[in-house]
């Protein structure tokens, strides 16, 4: 509906078999977007090709998790787990440890501030299981063991998510209000055709997306095709 490439669509669950690439026009640029097939729990470990829909997800700018409005939130929490288990960490940001692997000179644990989670020999131990002796440490903020493993494996990919809850045309007006004002929510209905433009903002906002309009010297700024940049990348 957003791109108006079409979509199967049905009564039961998992009709979209395969990645289905389409174009939102917004706000004068494009922004595409993949309707891929739902995951279910296991993927992350193969089951329902689930290995190949999430590395699509993690060359995205971007997750809208569709999720059923008039379901419990379990699936959610599923979702979030399959996704967490191949390295995608969603609505968060890096950890502020300073790590660097040494060549010599042993381990040296530093930080700014008082440590609930994880001490120095608790450092020490996580880095000799990863075999590694040399390295340098320092918090910057009450960390967890977690953490401090994403950092040292170096390989974790922070996203934004919007959680997307579809079907509030089937649930009361209290459950609609409850679920609109988690974090990093917008609820729709595609039946109904409802709260697209706020979706569509919500996404323009979590992008950080701007417009830049070209002035050839002499003549008129050109409003027809702009250039769109990403704040959140230029600001890191």
């Amino acid at each position: 509906m957003l791109t108006g490439t079409h979509s199967e669509a049905a009564s039961y669950e998992f009709t979209t078999l395969t990645c289905i690439p389409g174009i939102i026009h917004y706000n004068d640029t494009k922004i595409q977007l993949l309707d891929l097939p739902g995951i279910i729990e296991g993927a992350s470990e193969g089951k329902g090709r689930g290995r190949q829909v999430i590395a699509v997800s993690k060359s995205s700018d971007i997750v809208l998790m569709i999720l059923d409005a008039s379901k419990r939130d379990g699936h959610r929490q599923i979702l979030t787990k399959e996704l967490e288990a191949v390295g995608l960490r969603l609505n968060k940001r890096p950890p502020r440890i300073y790590f660097k692997k040494k060549k010599v000179g042993g381990f040296s644990f530093n930080s700014t501030l008082p440590l609930t989670h994880v001490d120095e020999k608790l450092c020490y131990q996580i880095l000799h299981e990863y075999k590694i002796h040399n390295a340098e440490v320092l918090f910057r903020e009450d960390a967890t063991v977690d953490d401090l493993i994403d950092v040292i494996e170096g390989n974790r990919k922070y996203m934004k998510c919007i959680y997307v809850y579809n079907k509030i045309d089937v649930i009361g007006i209290d459950d609609v209000d409850k679920l609109a004002r988690q974090p990093n929510s917008v609820v729709i209905s595609c039946n109904l055709k409802l709260n697209f433009d706020r979706l569509l903002a919500k996404m323009w906002e979590e992008m950080g997306l701007v417009r830049v309009y070209t002035k050839p010297q002499g003549q008129q700024p050109d409003f027809t095709d702009p250039v769109v940049l990403s704040t959140r990348r230029v600001l890191g």
